[in-house]
């Protein structure tokens, strides 16, 4: 560790990969689906499919092609397309709808909610999350995840990792980003945070995309804390 933790205030988290096992939630909710509505579909390629829209969605914002939306509506233009390039029909608007929100039914990784509520014992505990709040607020409310506020990109109109979507947060927070440590399981977020003045903390989630992950398997820099889990997360800022 190359800090004081008492320097920090708050800690903001990445969610999506860094708090919950997305992936994994999606293929279960797309099997039990499959099962109920007789669908022949790989629900892991979909699951990939899905994500894999999502920062080109969020481009698309981020450069203006078409203005501020909510990442539920960015989820269901991509899952629209998916339901075609996978062949899926049969399904009722109503059931359509009901997958859609699955990204608000994720289930949070074994070690999440027992580190989140040491780390609260010391810490401001925050989303800085591409996730608009009712996804964030409904997501937690499931999960048990203990949040002090749930903020980030709809709060701020802007997405990760625009610089806006991070100060914003601190600002919100009443807090200089210095007092404030990014905590995502992505190289790229932390240095968006970091170039702000955030200080950093690296999880390692290796399997966030599946068993053949090749992304984010190591820092890639120096960051403030490296933690093996969110447990380990906590042991050293000591909670």
């Amino acid at each position: 560790m190359t800090i004081d933790p008492t320097s920090v205030k708050a800690l903001t988290f990445d969610v999506f990969g860094t708090v919950v096992d997305w992936r994994s939630s999606l293929v279960r909710e797309g099997e039990a689906l499959g099962r109920a509505k007789g669908l022949k579909v790989s629900w892991s390629a979909f699951a990939d499919g899905w994500r894999g829209f999502y920062q080109p969605m969020l481009e698309r914002v981020r450069s203006g092609a078409i203005p501020w939306t909510k990442l539920d509506d960015l989820h269901r233009m991509a899952l629209d397309q998916l339901l075609v390039q996978f062949g899926v029909v049969g399904l009722t608007e109503d059931e359509i709808d009901h997958l859609n929100r699955v990204w608000h039914r994720l289930d949070p990784w074994h070690d999440a909610v027992p580190g989140l509520v040491r780390l609260k014992r010391k810490f401001i505990l925050a989303t800085l999350s591409n996730g608009n709040v009712a996804l964030l607020v409904n997501m937690a409310k499931r999960a048990g995840l203990p949040w002090d506020a749930v903020l980030g990109a709809e709060v701020a109109r802007h997405y990760k990792p625009q610089p806006e979507a991070y100060r914003t947060t601190a600002d919100l927070l009443g807090l200089a980003p210095a007092q404030c440590m990014m905590v995502a399981a992505h190289n790229g977020d932390l240095a968006a945070a970091g170039a702000l003045g955030f200080r950093t903390a690296f999880v390692h989630r290796r399997t966030e995309h599946g068993p053949t992950q090749m992304t984010d398997l190591r820092p890639a820099r120096d960051w403030d804390v490296v933690a093996e889990d969110f447990i380990d997360l906590a042991e050293q800022l000591g909670c």
